[in-house]
Order: structure tokens, then C-alpha cells, then sequence
């Protein structure tokens, strides 16, 4: 291992045969397993951990290769720590709660939840997975919640195995000692606490308001959920009456809310309509009389310049209904359907008898009927006309949003109030983004809120709100003032557990209790992430230390997608409760595309299994086509970068292979036994020798500086670059000196200068395998047990230090190998352009040189003859026309040169070819 003289003790193995990729994945993850290799070692020291929030995966079924994608980014940064000597915490969880795993177990199992049903402790489900084909929900099986909920935990375990053996066999260095599940009894113990003390704290609330409501999905929408979509619609262009039957006629695309009119709005200044504000008119059909009124809201450009606002058709109602303090006319129930009773507010006799036509109609079919109506009465003129809208979904529903009133939970997220708001700016501020351009995202979400989160879902699997509600003598419950457990209760499920003072027997009677229904949205679970695996309030001194030592936490790596969603609600509940970030570190990753550039995703059907690309090219060269991507960016997915990856993967194996091979070969050319090496930088006496470790100590802190910055793609790019540089030019130049060969003069270099190329090879390999530890973890682990036998693990070795190379380098530039390839390459060249073997010996060579690279030329010109067969002398001429253009880019004006050119060759005869045999 490397000491702070930079000096290598090295514990060679024997060498395999042939070396190759294929089946390392399943070595080296089993070894790492049972050493422990990536276990947190429990430091309990701040400044010597580096604790990450992993994104919990939403277990629903497959990964796709965009998961692996941003899960690869995360890790070469974990592994890059813990080379920096961190104690890495670096925990896996599993988002297992919520809409898509109900879904999934409802078509798995075929069946869906009835509350009304008892728990059945032998319930058995029609079906083991149905292989892929819908259920119906009238062929579903209605059972209790708890029945549903423990079909969903079976589920979930099962497609958590297929997961964890995936993450395995890409590399990832979790910690599978340090697991959870976002439904599992600590998360839902975390998530209830902290709802407790945000109601303590006046910070959670509910309230009856209109709010948005998925009619497929039976639930309500938080604004961060929303999804805005192009919908074919219609404009009908209406006349509503005054008094004396004149018409004003308004446009709308919902005409079936005809009944839920409350008013008519124009801009106040609009001067078609200003002699009317303060006036009533009379609605078409139903004949309820509306006023006329002005808000700064309405549109004048946009239809006729004057709106209906009926109670709820979407967000602007609901604003000109709380602003204008308006009637509330709901019209729509939960399901989507017009409700079951005409209302009072309708006293036309005619009016009455069309609104019992429509009643328990879905919005569709109460449209087609009243503009049935319209054109029977007069009342619609000319034909609907097509129009395209923007119309809010929930991001997992497939029909438009309905604005329905209810009682839900609320908590304060900067909406409602400005100073609360202000200070979510400003953590925004304060936490570092990468890129640092996506920081603007969280600036526009904050800016934009306009109301609090609504974090109560109509679901069943889910972590539930920890409240009862005392019944009244009529059984009606006092939702004011809510009965709460104490925290040592937690965690509660109200519709099992009994409030302290009732007994079960006074559930749902008279004088009793009852339940709360709902469970909180999946994201006030997940936005705990960072309390929940770092033990947060957990009694216990080992809990309290583990806190302590990992938060606030170092890095949130996730999706740009859900910046509104889980960094800005994960933000608002550290802010809330801890009074600070959950995490100094943000890295945001872009989208996968496919081959047309179109994001990837289940729902289009254009993912790729990531089990395919890694069984075909390696989980290195896939970990490679993952990390070659910048924080931020989309990619395309690109086998052709996989194979590069899976090249260069192979590439470090052979050259590694090649160099520890040199001086050990027996007399049939295979290594042969262990053997003990020390490679000690004082050792490197040859120029070109000192010039690659310049280079590698240039390469080591800009790859080093790339990593702190968390540009791991500029780090790989740094890496990868001189290494092939390496490959193909030093290790060239340097093998035959190596060996100890005699040149073509029968000169045998002295040992000193062998010892130099040797200790060059080996502490260079040494290096390489450190550096592309973070991207290559199974081809550099084979290696580095090929040097370090015993030693430990490659991914538990320190970060290379640029200062030992540095200082053996003993000032020479680092352009040294780039000029000496150069010139190597020039020589090749000459036998290329004759069509001759390699092999071919070169008599004798002129070379003319750009200034800059006499020195690093002339100082390597005996390892650039032996390389290029050159049995005569070099000559080397300086060559300023050479210099101003050297490295110039290509132009009409300007050609662009290397820097060395040939001026006279002689080449000698080529090599006979050996018969075969």
C-alpha cells in the first residue's frame, strides 16, 4: 500500500492465463459482501463521516436503466469518500408505500379494498400474479384494508429481492445492513412523531376547502403532483339573459357546470363590460340569477372576454369564489358524477326537471345533454368550435382533474405565509446544487406556491394520520379538536388501535370515537427520508450518537424531475423540525433518452431492462456509459458507450497483467509464483520515466479537484485520457527497457534505468486502479488483488496523492510522453506510409522538432529508437515554424501540426516472414 512517500509494497499473486470481464461481478460482490467491505464502520464523529439520502426506489415492479443511471452517480461519489477516508453512510431504502404498490397488488392479486369488511386472518387471493393482464375492477375481490395492506407488504419483499440483486450486480457500495422501508414500523413511528409535533406546532392543519380530485383515483392532489396536459375540448359560445330576455353572451369549455354558476367576471378595466358590473343576469336552462362582477384575473383576450364562475371548474373559480366571496354551488361528487339531488339554489320548475336528468351522470355525459339543451332552447350559438387546453392531471391519472370540497390536511409549506416562505428561499440559498443551475427550479417552485401542501390522501396503503375524533351524542365528530397519542405509542393505526379512556366497544357510537380515514401522502413520509435513516429521536444513546454523527447529512442525490416534489418537501420538514438543511449537497441527474431522444419511461414503453445490458457488456462498462454523463444533462442510452467501457475495462486488466509480468515469466512464458515488490518513487531516475509521473500528479488533482466538485464525469474524462496515453505511448516507449533488452546495437541498459521503468509501470498501475476504483469496482478490485494480495480491498485503499509523484518527478514537465509518442508516432508512420511491417528497422531518421519539444525528445530519444526499431542514429533539428502552429486548430490559413515531423528516413529490409510449421 501507498505511504506518504508515495512508496508501494506490493503482494503479488500469480497471473491468470487470459484475463477477461466476464464473471467478476459475481466474484468480487460476494467477497465484498462477507468482508464487509462497504458496511458503516459506526464512526461517531461528524467531520469523519459522510452520510448520503438515497433515493428509496418506488417498488412497483421494475427498474428501468435510468435508475441505474442516476444510482451509478451516486455511488462513484460514495466511493470516491470513502477512498478520501470517510466512513461512508450509505444507506438503501425502499418506497414501498402508496399509489403505485397498491395498484400493482390490486391487478397482481386481483382484488381492491372494501372498508366496510372485517380483517380475514385466512384470506387467500385469487391470484398469484397475472401475468401482466389487467384486472377489472368488477372482477376484483373486495377485502378488508388490513388484508390489502398485508398483500401489499408481501409484494413489496418480493420485488425487493429482485431490486437488491439487481443494485448488487451493478456494484453499488451500499450498505445492506442499513435498509428501510418507507411503510415499515420505524418510518411510519418517524413520519407520525413529526406529524404530532407540526400539529403542536400550529404548522399542520386541516380544514373543509375545495380542492383538486382525482374521480379515477379517489383522492385528492397536492399541488406538486399536478401535471399540465393538452386536452381536446370544445368552446360554446352561450347567452345568458337579462331581465328583459337581452343576451350577453360568455364561451366555455364546461357547459355541463352550467348549474354551478355563481357569477359572471370581466377584467375591471374592460370597457365592454363596465356598465354591467353590480347588474344580475339570469343563467341559460337552469334560470338562476348571477351577479355581474370584476377581478383583475379574468382574461380579456381570451373568448368573450367574460367568464362564468361556477363552483368548482378549475383553479381561477376558486380564486374569484374565495376573492369575491362567492356562493358555493358543488355540483360534481367524488366519483366524477353529478350529485344525486337537485339543489335548492335551482327554483325554475324547468330548471329542476333538466337538473334530474343529469343527476349521477359522469361530467361526459352531462355535457353532451345540456348542450343538447342549449341548441333546443336557443340559448348556444352556432356549433361548439375544437380547442386545445392546458388541463391539470395528477401525474399518475389519465383524466382531467375535478375541483371537489372536502375536509383534508394541510401543512405549511411557505404557501399561505410570506415569512415562512422567505426562509425557504433561503435554505434554498444556502444548499449547494449540482449543476448549480438547477437551483433556479426550487427558486421558481417556492416563488409559485399558492398554497399549503395538502398531505392527506383517500388511500389505503399508507402510513396513517395517528388521530381520533371524539363523537358527539348524534354520533357527529368534533374534527376541532382531534385526540392525539403520545410518542411513545407510535406507531398507531387508528382504525385497529383504541385511544387512551375508550374501549373498542365505543368505536364509531354515540359519545365514542372514530378513526381518521385518511393516510398521508406517500412524500410526508418520503420527505423524512433523511430523519428516518439517520435515527432521528429515537431513544437510546447508540440512536442519539448515530444522529448526531450523520445529521445534518452531506448529499441528496435524485431526480431533476422531483425537485418539487421530494428536495423542496424534504427541505420544509428539516427547516420545520430541525431548524436547519437536511443536507449540505444536492446532485441532481438528468433523464435517459432513447435512440429518439425521447425521455424514457413505462408509460411510453421505451425502457430498457437493465439486467440485459449488464449481463451482455459488464455492470463496468454500463457503470462507464452511466458516468461519462454530467450532473443535470440528459443522456441517451448508448450500447456503443457500454462496449467503450467494457474496452477499457479489458484494457486495464491486460495492461495491468503485462506490466506485473515483466521479470517473473519461466522458461514456458507463464508467471510463475507470489512475489514481494517495492516501488519506490526515488527509484525513477529516467527522465521520460519522472515526466509520466508529472503527469499522473497533474492527472490525480484534476481528477481529485472533479470529484470535490461532484463533476465525476470531468473526472472519468481526466482519468481515462492519460491512461490511454499511457497505454499507448508509454508503455511502448518503456517495455523493451523494461525487460532489460539490449537495443539494436546489442546495448544493455544499465539496471538503474530498468528499475526506473519497472517502478514507473508499477506504481502508475498501482494508481490507475485507485483512480478508476469509483467507475470500474470489479476490474480494478482483480487487479489490485493482483498487486495487493491480502491487502485489502481496492475500494477501502487511499485516494491517490498527487504530491509523492509530484515531488519524484523532480520538476520534469509532464509533456515529456506526449512529445516522445509523438515522435514515436512520426516514426511509425514512416513504415505506414511505406506499407512495411513494423518490425521493419529504420537505418536512420531526421527529425525536425518544435522548440517547446527538443528537450522531451532528445531526453527519451533511446527508448523512442528502441520502440520504433531505429538501428541508426536520431537526428534531431529545432524547427520554429513548427512551434506556432503546433496544436493549432485546423483553418483555411493553418494547418495543424504535431509538432514533429520527418525530414530523411532510410528504412533497411523487412523482417522474413517465418514459415509455418
Amino acid at each position: 500500500m501507498s505511504d506518504k512517500q508515495g512508496i508501494v509494497e506490493a503482494n503479488l499473486t500469480p497471473l491468470p492465463d487470459r484475463v477477461g470481464v466476464d464473471g467478476l461481478e459475481a466474484k468480487w460482490s460476494d467477497n465484498w459482501e462477507q468482508s464487509g467491505t462497504y458496511k458503516f464502520g459506526g464512526s461517531r464523529n461528524r467531520s469523519s463521516v459522510y452520510s448520503i439520502d438515497t433515493p428509496p426506489p418506488t417498488v412497483s415492479g421494475h427498474l428501468h436503466v435510468g435508475h441505474v443511471f442516476s444510482y451509478t452517480h451516486t455511488d462513484v461519489i460514495a466511493r470516491f469518500k470513502r477512498m478520501c477516508g470517510y466512513d461512508v453512510f450509505y444507506p438503501m431504502g425502499w418506497d414501498d408505500n402508496g399509489l403505485p404498490t397498491e395498484r400493482r397488488v390490486q391487478n397482481y392479486y386481483g382484488v381492491r379494498v372494501d372498508t366496510s369488511l372485517k380483517y380475514d386472518p385466512s384470506f387467500k387471493p385469487p391470484f398469484e400474479g397475472t401475468e401482466g393482464k389487467k384486472v377489472q375492477a368488477k372482477d376484483q375481490v373486495p377485502i378488508s384494508r388490513q388484508n390489502f395492506i398485508e398483500l401489499c407488504e408481501k409484494l413489496s419483499v418480493e420485488d425487493e429481492k429482485h431490486f437488491e440483486q439487481l443494485w448488487r450486480s451493478l456494484g453499488l457500495s451500499v450498505d445492506w445492513s442499513q435498509t428501510y422501508h418507507t411503510i415499515g414500523e420505524h418510518p411510519r413511528r418517524v413520519a407520525q412523531k413529526a406529524f404530532l409535533r407540526n400539529l403542536a406546532r400550529g404548522e399542520a392543519y386541516q380544514k373543509e376547502a375545495p380542492g383538486l380530485w382525482d374521480v379515477t383515483f379517489q383522492t385528492a392532489v397536492a399541488q406538486a403532483e399536478l401535471e399540465s396536459r393538452e386536452y381536446d375540448g370544445f368552446y360554446h359560445r352561450i347567452a345568458f339573459h337579462f331581465d328583459d330576455g337581452t343576451p350577453l353572451y360568455i364561451e366555455t369549455t364546461r357547459p355541463e357546470l352550467l348549474p354551478a354558476c355563481a357569477a359572471l367576471i370581466a377584467h375591471p378595466d374592460d370597457e365592454r363590460y363596465q356598465p354591467y358590473f353590480g347588474q344580475k343576469i339570469y343563467s341559460p336552462l337552469f334560470h338562476v340569477e348571477v351577479p355581474i362582477v370584476a377581478h383583475p384575473a379574468a382574461e380579456k383576450d381570451k373568448g368573450a372576454g367574460i367568464a362564468m364562475c361556477c363552483t368548482f371548474g378549475d383553479m381561477t373559480d376558486v380564486q374569484w369564489w374565495r376573492d369575491l366571496k362567492l356562493p358555493t354551488r358543488s355540483i360534481i361528487q367524488r366519483n366524477g358524477r353529478i350529485i344525486m339531488t337537485t339543489p335548492d339554489w335551482i327554483t325554475d320548475e324547468a330548471g329542476r326537471q333538466l337538473f334530474e336528468t343529469l343527476e349521477g351522470k359522469t361530467t361526459f355525459t352531462a355535457r353532451k345533454m345540456v348542450v343538447d339543451a342549449l341548441r333546443e332552447s336557443g340559448d348556444m350559438e352556432g356549433e361548439p368550435k375544437p380547442t386545445k387546453r392546458m388541463t391539470n392531471f395528477y401525474e399518475k391519472g389519465d383524466k382531467p382533474l375535478e375541483i371537489v370540497t372536502s375536509r383534508q390536511w394541510y401543512l405549511r409549506n411557505g404557501g399561505t405565509d410570506s415569512q415562512l416562505n422567505a426562509e425557504l428561499l433561503q435554505r434554498g440559498n444556502e444548499l449547494e446544487f449540482h449543476p448549480d443551475f438547477m437551483r433556479v427550479r426550487y427558486q421558481n417552485w417556492v416563488e409559485g406556491l399558492n398554497g399549503d401542501w395538502l398531505v392527506s390522501r383517500q388511500r389505503f396503503f399508507g402510513v396513517p394520520f395517528p388521530l381520533w375524533y371524539p363523537l358527539n351524542a348524534d354520533g357527529d365528530p368534533d374534527f376541532q379538536h382531534p385526540i392525539t397519542p403520545t410518542e411513545d405509542q407510535l406507531p398507531i393505526d387508528p382504525t385497529n388501535d383504541v385511544p387512551e379512556g375508550f374501549e373498542e366497544s365505543q368505536r364509531d357510537q354515540p359519545g365514542g370515537f372514530t378513526a381518521e380515514p385518511d393516510i398521508m401522502d406517500t412524500w410526508a413520509t418520503s420527505s423524512l427520508t433523511p430523519q428516518i435513516v439517520t435515527h432521528w429521536s429515537e431513544p437510546g444513546e447508540e440512536n442519539e450518537a448515530l444522529f448526531k454523527a450523520t445529521f445534518p447529512m452531506d448529499l441528496r442525490p435524485q431526480g431533476q424531475d422531483i425537485i418539487r416534489t421530494w428536495l423542496f418537501s424534504t427541505v420544509d420538514r428539516a427547516h420545520l423540525e430541525n431548524k436547519c438543511l437536511p443536507w449540505k449537497h444536492a446532485a441532481l441527474s438528468g433523464w435517459i433518452l432513447d435512440p429518439d431522444h425521447k425521455k424514457m419511461s413505462k408509460s411510453k414503453g421505451n425502457v430498457v431492462v437493465p439486467d440485459e445490458p449488464i449481463q451482455q457488456y459488464g455492470a463496468d462498462a454500463v457503470r462507464y456509459w452511466a458516468a461519462c454523463a454530467r450532473l443535470g444533462l440528459d443522456a441517451t442510452y448508448d450500447e456503443g458507450q457500454m462496449k467503450i467501457g467494457r474496452r477499457l475495462a479489458i484494457k486495464l486488466l491486460n495492461a495491468t497483467k503485462f506490466a506485473l509480468s515483466i521479470g517473473r515469466e519461466d522458461e514456458n512464458h507463464h508467471v510463475g509464483q507470489a512475489a514481494q515488490a517495492v516501488w519506490n518513487p526515488a527509484q525513477v531516475t529516467v527522465e521520460l520515466d519522472r515526466g509520466v509521473l508529472a503527469r499522473l500528479a497533474h492527472v490525480i488533482t484534476e481528477a481529485t479537484k472533479a470529484f470535490e466538485s461532484y463533476e465525476h464525469s470531468k473526472a472519468l474524462e481526466t482519468i481515462e485520457s492519460f491512461f490511454w496515453d499511457f497505454c499507448d505511448d508509454y508503455i511502448e516507449l518503456a517495455k523493451n527497457r523494461a525487460y532489460g533488452k539490449p537495443d539494436e546495437e546489442g546495448h544493455t541498459p544499465a539496471e538503474a534505468d530498468v528499475v526506473s521503468a519497472r517502478t514507473t509501470l508499477g506504481l502508475a498501475l498501482d494508481a490507475f486502479a485507485r483512480l478508476f476504483a469509483p467507475f470500474l469496482p470489479f476490474a480494478t478490485e482483480e487487479v489490485w488483488q493482483w498487486m495487493h494480495a491480502g491487502q485489502g480491498s481496492v475500494h477501502k485503499a487511499p485516494w491517490p496523492q498527487a504530491q509523492a509523484y509530484a515531488e519524484a518527478a523532480q520538476g520534469v514537465s509532464a509533456d515529456v510522453l506526449a512529445w516522445s509518442g509523438t515522435a514515436l508516432a512520426e516514426l511509425r508512420k514512416i513504415k505506414s506510409e511505406a506499407k512495411v511491417s513494423m518490425k521493419t528497422p529504420i537505418l536512420s531518421v531526421s527529425l525536425a522538432v518544435a522548440p517547446s519539444g527538443v528537450k522531451a525528445v532528445q531526453s527519451s530519444v533511446n527508448d523512442i529508437a528502441q520502440a520504433g526499431r531505429v538501428t541508426g542514429t536520431i537526428n534531431i533539428t529545432e524547427d520554429t515554424s513548427l512551434e506556432a502552429n503546433a496544436g493549432a486548430e485546423s483553418g483555411p490559413e493553418t494547418e495543424k501540426t504535431s509538432g514533429v515531423t520527418v525530414i530523411t528516413s532510410e528504412l533497411g529490409e523487412p523482417p522474413a516472414k517465418k514459415a509455418r510449421s
